[in-house]
């Protein structure tokens, strides 16, 4: 469990989280005069840049079908995760482009054009994808611009989907915006509160950092962990007290035995190895039955992600090795105990 968390965690998503924090547009005047709020967000000296979006980059919901292109074919059911936003959206979440380029105020056209990334280029079927044209109905006709690295945007525990950002600034209703650098993120916040106050004054400044919506992912498989960690933990401490409980009653039984071979110069060490190898080969028939059944179990836990590690040798040699140690050193104990006694008294209390 631990393996498969920090293995989605280590994934690259395709841009940054750091410093970038996610505002819902909730008043009307905000939306609108966005513009506006964007350049004295800047002026404040505390934001780097700021977009629309539709959403969160972190939580993307969207999707639209209903697109034609050269060599589409037929009967085809198209679908794509869609996503608006604004000019500056690529400088704030800081994407890879790939092939292309970004949207530009520069270029008016952009109203009317694509950035997908690399998953639709295989969806669609482009060698050559920049410049390609796309019917979105209504003779709206796009072209596509650059191609980004694949954006993990939803679940990063499956294959990221097929995705197209186009301009359109009046139906996104979200801002991201990138703090600067090095700046106090508690004066960073407060400036732009103070700017979003000034544009909205009736609903609440409701901030989330889009690294904090990434980790939130994981909520379940790092509860998951834990309770994995707490139960095990539980279980070897019931074992040990078992097999403490078990190897003070052998020793118990055979304290006679055990003075007659001290007497006889059997050495403290084949003493405890002698009461120690019993129990061990306990563990050790135990870990061959437990080990295939483990195997099964976790990799029909893995079928649910499709994004998932391998199960190693190593791992299941290493919960052996551990077993194995944890018993050597609880029977251990109590064997030493047993050898240590004074072999006079065990002999003459039997």
């Amino acid at each position: 469990v631990f393996q498969q968390t920090e293995f989605a965690k280590d994934r690259p998503i395709g841009y940054t989280t750091d410093g970038v924090i996610g505002l819902p547009l909730r008043g009307p005047q905000i939306d609108e005069k966005f513009s506006s709020f964007r350049e004295e967000l800047l002026a404040t000296g505390m934001v780097q840049e700021a977009s629309k979006s539709e959403t969160s980059i972190a939580a993307t919901y969207v999707t639209n079908s209903g697109f034609n292109w050269e060599g589409k074919p037929d009967d085809f059911q198209d679908e794509f995760v869609t996503m608006r936003v604004g000019h500056e959206f690529g400088n704030v979440i800081g994407w890879n482009i790939k092939e292309g380029r970004d949207f530009s105020r520069e270029f008016a056209q952009d109203t009317l054009a694509f950035v997908i990334n690399e998953a639709a280029v295989a969806y669609l079927g482009f060698d050559d994808p920049i410049g390609q044209q796309i019917d979105w109905g209504d003779g709206e006709i796009y072209t596509i611009i650059g191609v980004v690295e694949d954006l993990v945007t939803q679940s990063p525990y499956t294959p990221v989907k097929q995705m197209m950002f186009f301009i359109d600034e009046s139906r996104a209703q979200y801002s991201l915006i990138k703090l600067k650098p090095g700046v106090s993120t508690n004066e960073a916040l407060a400036a732009v509160e103070g700017v979003y106050t000034k544009f909205d004054p009736v609903n609440t400044f409701d901030y989330s950092f889009i690294d904090q919506q990434h980790s939130d992912k994981f909520e379940d498989e790092n509860r998951l962990g834990k309770l994995a960690g707490f139960f095990t933990l539980l279980a070897i401490f019931i074992s040990c007290l078992g097999l403490f409980g078990m190897a003070a009653y052998v020793s118990e039984r055979r304290s006679r035995e055990i003075g007659i071979r001290k007497v006889l110069g059997a050495t403290i060490y084949s003493i405890v190895n002698l009461i120690s190898t019993d129990f061990l080969k306990l563990v050790a028939i135990a870990l061959v039955f437990a080990t295939p059944v483990a195997y099964w179990v976790m990799q029909g836990w893995l079928q649910d992600y499709a994004y998932r590690i391998e199960i190693r040798w190593w791992v299941f040699a290493l919960a052996g090795g551990l077993a194995l140690g944890i018993a050597l050193f609880t029977v251990g104990l109590q064997s030493l105990k047993a050898a240590l006694r004074n072999p006079v008294e065990a002999i003459r209390n039997d």
